[in-house]
């Protein structure tokens, strides 16, 4: 059974490490702790963007590792967060990530990663509950 639970962890560890890589890609860098915050920044925008159901459906798909840090510190009470402009979304991001100088740029970035790696139809439901400002993110 402990060979099981550490098969598990590898998977994870894996796992998270690819879809650091192709988010390294995207922003065009080799900084994966870059990579990293980048995605965690942009998970937390969305996940508080979405409704609990929705936030939940998304993070059923994560790998293991990556649905723990998107979990992170959420509070879903008075969720989601009514934000209508592309401004206000890229605002949490850009708190987030304090020395990105384009946080339009990661969210792009990262929502192309998701794009790749979450099942179709998961995307599409997510995309819908977003106001079409920030549905044009995704590519």
């Amino acid at each position: 059974m402990t060979t099981l639970h550490l098969e598990a962890f590898e998977t994870t560890l894996q796992k998270t490490a690819s879809w650091l890589k192709e988010v390294m890609h995207e922003l065009g860098t080799d900084d994966r702790h870059r990579a990293y915050s980048a995605l965690r920044a942009v998970l937390h925008a969305l996940r508080d963007r979405l409704t609990v159901e929705e936030a939940a459906q998304l993070g059923a798909q994560l790998p293991m590792l990556i649905r723990g840090f998107y979990y992170e510190g959420w509070d879903p009470s008075g969720k989601p967060r009514k934000e209508r402009h592309r401004e206000e979304f890229l605002a949490h991001i850009r708190s987030a990530l304090r020395d990105e100088p384009d946080p339009e740029r990661v969210a792009r970035a990262v929502f192309a990663v998701l794009a790749r790696r979450v099942s179709e139809g998961e995307i599409e439901d997510v995309k819908q509950m977003l106001p079409r400002e920030l549905r044009e993110f995704w590519p």
